[in-house]
Parts: structure tokens; C-alpha cells; sequence
């Protein structure tokens, strides 16, 4: 069953991917060539790097029957996983013509209030056991899909400290791990980094594999998994912060960080400086891809830090209490378009820094 399982998605990608993402020393490059080729802003070089927004709810659902109609649309009065899929392909366009090239998505999602407590609903793409669930893997293909036909990049995770419990031990954690790496593989895809599990020093993984000290086990699982001798580019992401560590340094192709609680611009190019000085670090591509900071009215602001040190950016947006619904790329229901204040400032900035003409 899971031979046939694959070679159906498999089967569905006859014709080559037309994105195709790489890493030549710090830079990323797209079929061949470096991102935003030839680009400067403000004497700084755009060149090579990947700027990116958390759009984790892509794929969202909730198996959770007490939980599910939390995310109801007003129109409706009903959550419909296929409409808010469908609706956030429509959207790819748009964010790629303003400069955005990569989207952070994840098997499990992320928190949908942004922030949580507790987390009782039931977004998950693998079952207890680690099976990849057929829902889930079909519409992630939708979304991969959508995303290579648009020249953009993927960042997948695929496991969130919300919802790993949901795993029933680590031998499930392995399995998962495995099965959603052959389903890329299998699947044809190269405009894909995989971020194992979002922000590994998290006290709240319940698996010991997922948690800082053992997380590169799973890196190197990902990087020695290969079929015709390819193999995915794969990291993962700390808290707000927080500076890798030299396993995960030494293991991974690029390295994530995220910027949540760092009020302060100086901080992130310090971050930077410091990820570089970590033993075993060598040239690759430095990239945050959660921040929930904006100020991108002002000179100085953690964007335009990031890039002034050559390292890529991603956006993190929720909607905050009190909000509407075009407000929080985060918080389902989604309003996918530029429909918020907050949005367009971001989309604004980012083509001024990209060079982009939308």
C-alpha cells in the first residue's frame, strides 16, 4: 500500500519541476542562478538571499470535532480546509511578483491563535504511528505545486511543538520523518528546504529526538535519505534568538533563526555574528523565517538589520486580539490577499528591497 501510495504522487509529476533551489556558499540560487540577481539596496547586497513569510496554516485542518468550528468562516459559518488551501494558491502570485520567493509551510502547522497555552485542536499530517495521512500529503502537494509553478521556494517542516505529542513514541517520530521525506523525494519536488521541527529548544517537544541536544539525528536522517542520488537541503529553526548549536551547525545545509522577542535591530545583526562563530560553522546561507517585528516605516528595523549582514528575512503575522479577519496570515480563517494595513506595509517594503514591480 505505501509502494502504490507513493508512485501515485509520484506518477502525477511527470513533466520536470521548474524550480529548482540550490546553495552556493551563503547565497541561494533559482535554476541556476542567484536570487534577486544583481540586486542592491541601500549599498547592501539582495543578491542570493531568500525572503520569506510563515504561511505555516497552508494546509491547514482540525481533526479535533470540539475544536474545528473555532476556525469557521463568517460567510459560511463552516472551516473548509479545501477553500483555505485553494484560496492561499491564488495568493502565490501576487506575493511573488512583490519580491516574496519562499513560504515557511509545515505537516503540523503552527500555533493558530500565534501564540497558545494549550493547543487541543488536531492539525497533523501523520498518524499516531508516523503514517503520512492522504488528506494532508494531497493538499501539501497542491501547495508545492502551486509554489513550483510560481518560481517560489518551500521551507516544510515537519514537526511543531503544538501536535508532536500526537506521535505516539519516537520510533513514530522516525517513521514520520522517513515517510515525509520519500513522499518528496518520490514526488519530484526541488524547490524545497525542509526545516525539521520548529524552534528545537522549545521546552514543549514532548520527544527527546526533537528536542536540541539530539535534533541533528534527524538532519542527518534527512540528508543520508537519497534517490537518484539526490538528496533535500535541510536545517531546523531555534526560538526567538536563540543561536544554533554546533551539532546542528556541523549537520545542516543552511541555518534558520527566528527573531520573536527581539525588539532591538542591533540584535540581529549580533545574531548573525555570532551564528557565523560557531565551531564547525562554514560559508552557507543564514536565513530567519519567523518574525513578528515589523516598524518597516522606520530606517532601522529588523528587515533591513538581517539584510545589512546578508541574511535572508521572514515575516511572522497574526492576528492579534481584537483583530478582523484580513488581518493574521497565521490565524485561520485566512484571509490569504494584501488585505490588511499590516500586510500591504510588508508587501510594500519587501519590493522596495527586492526591486520588484508588482
Amino acid at each position: 500500500m505505501k509502494t502504490i501510495f507513493f508512485l501515485f504522487f509520484a506518477l502525477a509529476r511527470l513533466t520536470a519541476a521548474p524550480t529548482s533551489v540550490s546553495i552556493v556558499g551563503e547565497d541561494f540560487h533559482i535554476n541556476g542562478k542567484p536570487t534577486y540577481e544583481g540586486r542592491v539596496w541601500k549599498g547592501h547586497r539582495i543578491e542570493g538571499l531568500l525572503m520569506n513569510s510563515r504561511m505555516v496554516q497552508a494546509t491547514y485542518d482540525d481533526l479535533n470535532p470540539e475544536t474545528a468550528p473555532r476556525w469557521a468562516y463568517p460567510d459560511t459559518g463552516k472551516w473548509d480546509a479545501e477553500r483555505n488551501v485553494s484560496e492561499f494558491i491564488a495568493a502565490l502570485p501576487e506575493w511573488q511578483a512583490h519580491g516574496l520567493l519562499a513560504v515557511t509551510v509545515n505537516f503540523q502547522g503552527g500555533s493558530p491563535e500565534g501564540y497558545s497555552k494549550s493547543q487541543p485542536w488536531i492539525n497533523n499530517a501523520f498518524e499516531a504511528d508516523g503514517r503520512l495521512r492522504p488528506a494532508f500529503a494531497a493538499r501539501m502537494k497542491r501547495v508545492l505545486d502551486a509554489a513550483d509553478a510560481n518560481g517560489m521556494v518551500v521551507i516544510l517542516g515537519y514537526f511543531y511543538f503544538g501536535q508532536d505529542q500526537r506521535l505516539q513514541d519516537e520510533a513514530a517520530v522516525i517513521r514520520a520523518t522517513d515517510e515525509a521525506t520519500r513522499w518528496l523525494l518520490e514526488g519530484g519536488w526541488r524547490n524545497i528546504l525542509v526545516e525539521v521541527n520548529n524552534e528545537t529548544d522549545v521546552k514543549a517537544y514532548d520527544h527527546e529526538i526533537l528536542k536540541h541536544r539530539r535534533i541533528h539525528e534527524l538532519i542527518d536522517r534527512v540528508r543520508k535519505t537519497e534517490q537518484g542520488g539526490r538528496r533535500l537541503l535541510v536545517g531546523t529553526s531555534y526560538g526567538g534568538g536563540t543561536i544554533p548549536e554546533e551539532s546542528v551547525v556541523r549537520s545542516s545545509d543552511f541555518l534558520l533563526l527566528q527573531a520573536n522577542g527581539v525588539r532591538h535591530p542591533a540584535r540581529i545583526t549580533a545574531m548573525a555574528e555570532q551564528t557565523r562563530a560557531v565551531p564547525g560553522y562554514k560559508p552557507m546561507p543564514i536565513l530567519f523565517n519567523e518574525d513578528d517585528h515589523e516598524n518597516f516605516d522606520r530606517e532601522e528595523n529588523n528587515f533591513a538589520a538581517a539584510v545589512a549582514t546578508h541574511v535572508s528575512w521572514g515575516w511572522f503575522d497574526y492576528r492579534r486580539k481584537g483583530e478582523a479577519l484580513e488581518d493574521g496570515y497565521q490565524s485561520p480563517p485566512v484571509n490569504w490577499g494584501r488585505s490588511s494595513a499590516r500586510k500591504k506595509a510588508f508587501f510594500k517594503y519587501l519590493a522596495e528591497i527586492t526591486g520588484s514591480k508588482p
